[in-house]
């Protein structure tokens, strides 16, 4: 009933918020807005997963998990709830009545205990952030550049994996990167990173960025990993920066021993989009176990042309395969429509979550 009023709702929640509880507003940027957005889809979320109670425990220990590196406490959540209760009242006029007021008041009750339990069971084994040195910056063309970082302190993380990401020029303005590289001996991360327009956290990382300056890791998330897969059959499908995860994936499986048999699939608009093409030729040399592909949508050029989503229609099925599918949302949708519709089991597609993936995971 209140969505299609969010914009307003949002931002009167985080002007009482502040007003009542003026020691909060240093934990947040400058700029709210796309906080307010991600406010707003995390309750949206909430209430779509109220029938799904794992999926919803599973959720909002994320949001718990993801929640310590901005300073959240848990003395925090109850003036959280007050507001937010405040907030529903007035903008639901006549309809917040005694028993949706009890709901409410239980349900975010619920919610704020799970997270809290995340956080502190994650406080137990790891901190909430890690300092990182960058180490490496390459330009690669296109306003796309590799950022490697050195974390100050062991980094644990899985093959596919992503990270949130703040640079000291924007304090409080975390982003998601994708790790490129499987877990290494001297512990250093690889990012890719296209500077999008009006992206102040990427444009700083390609732009500004050098070797020295330091940054913050949160901890890394997301289930696109290797064991997950049921098959020996491997399937990976990548569109600009979406090579990261794809090529971190390709160094886990050689890791491994070559058990798989992998068709990667590169897809861009143009050859010179086709960005780290070369690199995977490469890897595909050195182990017979591996199989690429490029393919360019918007120029005619011999091998290859079209979509991915079309491209891997024509040289499926692919149901005896896992697929992994990553890059821009647009392509993730078609590709795992085109690959449901012949045959392949959702539950053996896998694919990054889109845009602030801890509030849109699975």
């Amino acid at each position: 009933m209140v969505e299609p009023l969010a914009g307003e709702i949002t931002v009167y929640f985080y002007a009482i918020l502040f007003a009542r509880y003026p020691e909060v507003r240093p934990m947040f940027p400058q700029g709210m807005d796309a906080q307010r957005d991600r406010l707003l889809r995390s309750l949206l979320r909430i209430v779509d997963l109220v029938d799904e109670p794992e999926s919803l425990v599973r959720f909002c220990g994320h949001l718990g998990r993801d929640h310590r590196k901005f300073g959240t406490l848990s003395a925090h959540f109850p003036a959280v709830g007050e507001c937010l209760l405040d907030t529903l009242a007035r903008y639901a006029g006549p309809a917040w009545t005694p028993d949706i007021a009890a709901a409410w008041t239980k349900a975010y009750g619920t919610v704020a205990q799970v997270m809290i339990s995340a956080a502190e069971q994650d406080e137990a084994v790891r901190p909430a952030v890690w300092p990182a040195t960058v180490v490496r910056r390459v330009s690669r063309g296109h306003g796309i550049a590799e950022i490697t970082v050195l974390p100050h302190m062991a980094y644990e993380y899985a093959a596919g994996q992503y990270v949130s990401v703040e640079t000291p020029w924007w304090p409080k303005r975390w982003r998601y990167y994708s790790v490129a590289n499987a877990p290494r001996e001297d512990g250093t991360l690889t990012l890719h990173v296209r500077a999008v327009v009006g992206g102040s956290v990427s444009g700083a990382l390609v732009h500004r960025a050098a070797v020295g300056d330091v940054v913050q890791l949160g901890p890394p998330m997301g289930d696109m990993v290797l064991d997950a897969a049921e098959h020996d059959e491997l399937l990976f499908v990548a569109g600009g920066t979406g090579l990261a995860p794809v090529r971190a994936l390709v160094e886990e499986v050689a890791r491994r021993g070559g058990r798989h048999q992998v068709e990667l699939f590169l897809g861009a608009r143009t050859v010179a989009e086709l960005y780290g093409f070369d690199d995977m030729l490469r890897m595909a040399q050195r182990h017979h176990w591996l199989t690429i592909r490029g393919a360019v949508s918007h120029e005619h050029i011999p091998g290859i042309r079209g979509s991915l989503p079309d491209v891997l229609a024509d040289y499926g099925p692919w149901y005896q395969h896992d697929a992994f599918l990553s890059g821009p949302a647009r392509m993730v949708d078609l590709a795992r429509e085109t690959l449901t519709h012949n045959g392949t089991p959702a539950r053996c597609i896998h694919h990054d979550p889109f845009e602030t993936p801890v509030l849109s995971t699975p």
